[in-house]
């Protein structure tokens, strides 16, 4: 038995080796892996099961104070690691936010960016950690608060590193895990304090960032976009998003388009089902037939289907605004079918290559006013469609009389569209 605590003793003194050694020598990625907090990290696991047969683990981890105060810091790590394998989950999150903070105390202090992935590594157990912590609250009737408190250590965190200097570069990896955290919990609109921040630096150009957080950014920011009815925002920046992302990453793709495609319907174009199939968007495929066919009931039976997965994720009012669209599709199918009776309606402008099948309609929303559809003469099958869009005066009221054709933009939108990015 003896023999067997002198072994586990020096397998925790190996550990705390490490860590002086990646403290000494400045080896942020060695650090960084010492101190992750997660179920496959050979560290943690070796840790906590040293902690469970040793007596007197602070004799041990007090070597450590040489660098105070990471000797205090280490002594709490040590303990989440093991409250974690336990599944202890809000001690796991207590011990963790004391080592976090003794942690940052000392972080202050250098000047060099060499620990920025140690923190990030405390950062994201800090809201995970805090996500497993609530679940067990809420399990044993408790209210939970564990990932609010995230929330606000993570503030001090980025508090900490954004002023200028060279620890700004990791500012935007902890906005991204503050974006998760407000989205988690409902709180979206705290989103927009670190934003400012982001936007309104003066220090560091946003494409100094690490790509991996400048595609995360952009993506929660856009559905922000998509929670506040600016789907010109949106497009641009889930866009961004997506060209940026890696092709190899197909659940974070998946993850864009489910915000991107709405976006692009709302803005009049149209992604290929195959593309709906192959990211598993099926929830859209109807959606699109809709558009295309102006059937106003498919539209509605697909969002009645689809509702509480629409609600939850945000864009169900933009779908919902899609009903316009519909009809103005179902309303080009009658001009065809009787050219007579479209020839009585208002028209929009002569444009080159169009025929007098046309007709004026209203298009409601997203800063548009009066628009209308033109059909080609090069294509009767209907795959040519025109949609011209007028700008409402600045004063916002609409104008009498027909709008000078300068005014006019068109926009073109087949059955078949796709965008580079699809």
């Amino acid at each position: 038995m003896e023999g067997s605590g002198g072994f586990v003793d020096r397998r925790l003194a190996d550990y705390v080796s490490l860590i002086t050694d990646s403290l000494a020598s400045q080896d942020g990625s060695a650090f960084a892996a010492a101190l992750a907090i997660n179920a496959t990290n050979s560290y943690a696991e070796t840790v906590s099961s040293c902690l469970d047969h040793t007596k007197d683990p602070a004799r041990i981890l007090k070597q450590v104070d040489k660098h105070a105060p990471l000797g205090e810091m280490l002594l709490h790590h040590t303990r989440a690691m093991q409250c974690y394998h336990q599944n202890r989950y809000v001690d796991a999150y207590n011990s963790l936010e004391k080592s976090a903070n003794a942690f940052l105390q000392e972080y202050r202090n250098w000047e060099s960016t060499w620990a920025m992935e140690a923190l990030h590594v405390i950062v994201y157990a800090l809201r995970t950690v805090g996500e497993m912590a609530d679940r067990e609250m809420a399990m044993n009737g408790k209210a939970p608060d564990k990932l609010k408190g995230a929330g606000s250590f993570l503030m001090k965190v980025f508090g900490a590193i954004q002023g200028k200097g060279p620890k700004r570069v990791g500012a935007l990896y902890v906005t991204c895990q503050l974006f998760k955290i407000y989205f988690k919990l409902g709180t979206v609109h705290m989103c927009r304090s670190v934003i400012r921040s982001i936007d309104t630096s003066r220090f560091f150009d946003f494409e100094d960032f690490p790509a991996k957080d400048r595609v995360t950014y952009m993506y929660y920011t856009g559905r922000l976009e998509v929670f506040n009815d600016n789907v010109s925002a949106a497009d641009r920046k889930l866009t961004y998003a997506l060209e940026r992302c890696d092709p190899f990453k197909k659940a974070n793709i998946r993850m864009i388009l489910k915000y991107l495609v709405p976006v692009r319907l709302a803005l009049g174009v149209l992604p290929k089902e195959s593309l709906l199939t192959k990211y598993n968007l099926s929830e859209y495929i109807d959606v699109v037939r809709a558009l295309k066919r102006g059937d106003v009931r498919l539209l509605r039976r697909a969002l009645k289907a689809n509702e509480n997965n629409f609600f939850r994720s945000g864009v169900y009012l933009v779908l919902e605004k899609l009903e316009s669209h519909v009809y103005r599709r179902l309303l080009r199918k009658m001009c065809i079918q009787y050219p007579k009776a479209a020839g009585s309606w208002p028209r929009p402008p002569s444009q080159d290559g169009g025929d007098p099948k046309s007709y004026e309609v209203a298009r409601g929303g997203h800063g548009h006013g009066r628009g209308g559809m033109l059909h080609g003469n090069s294509d009767p099958q209907g795959t040519d469609e025109r949609l011209l869009f007028a700008q409402e005066p600045s004063g916002g009221a609409e104008q009498a009389g027909p709008l000078p054709e300068a005014r006019w933009a068109t926009t073109t939108v087949t059955a078949t569209a796709k965008v580079r990015i699809y």
